[in-house]
């Protein structure tokens, strides 16, 4: 018997950080309208988004790190998204604007994928520490 080959469009990190960011969404609204709030969405996806990719993706027994690296970095080109389209950029900047630009840019895309990875560790962590409460065979590395 021949089995067709399957396709996924995305790796199992991949689905658990576009799941983390989704189901953010949700609870980046309700930190919002906390008092004195100044959260913004590219930041909750940082937090929330991949703290939830890294729980998702230990349930699934994928790579947590790699799940939440990749939500920070979800939430590290929106917030460039949003900071260029509030900016109004415009194709009249100087070379030095440009460039300036795109460092900074790099910096902050680095620096989202850094901070999504550790979110995502915490998130990998306390979904293991909790199924080992459950169930004490239940690996807590």
């Amino acid at each position: 018997m021949v089995s067709t080959p399957r396709f996924r469009p995305f790796s199992p990190a991949w689905n658990a950080a576009l799941i983390g960011v989704i189901v953010s969404l949700p609870v980046i609204t309700v930190v919002n309208w906390l008092p004195e709030s100044e959260s913004t969405v590219g930041a909750g996806m940082m937090i929330f988004g991949a703290f939830i990719a890294g729980a998702v993706a230990a349930v699934r027994s994928t790579d947590p790190d790699a799940a939440g690296l990749r939500a920070g970095f979800l939430g590290g080109v929106l917030e460039l998204v949003i900071f260029a389209v509030t900016t109004g950029t415009t194709a009249a900047w100087p070379l030095s604007r440009v460039a300036f630009f795109a460092f900074a840019a790099g910096a902050v895309l680095c620096l989202a994928s850094l901070f999504g990875l550790g979110c995502g560790r915490v998130g990998g962590w306390v979904v293991r520490a909790v199924a080992s409460r459950w169930n004490p065979t239940a690996s807590t590395s």
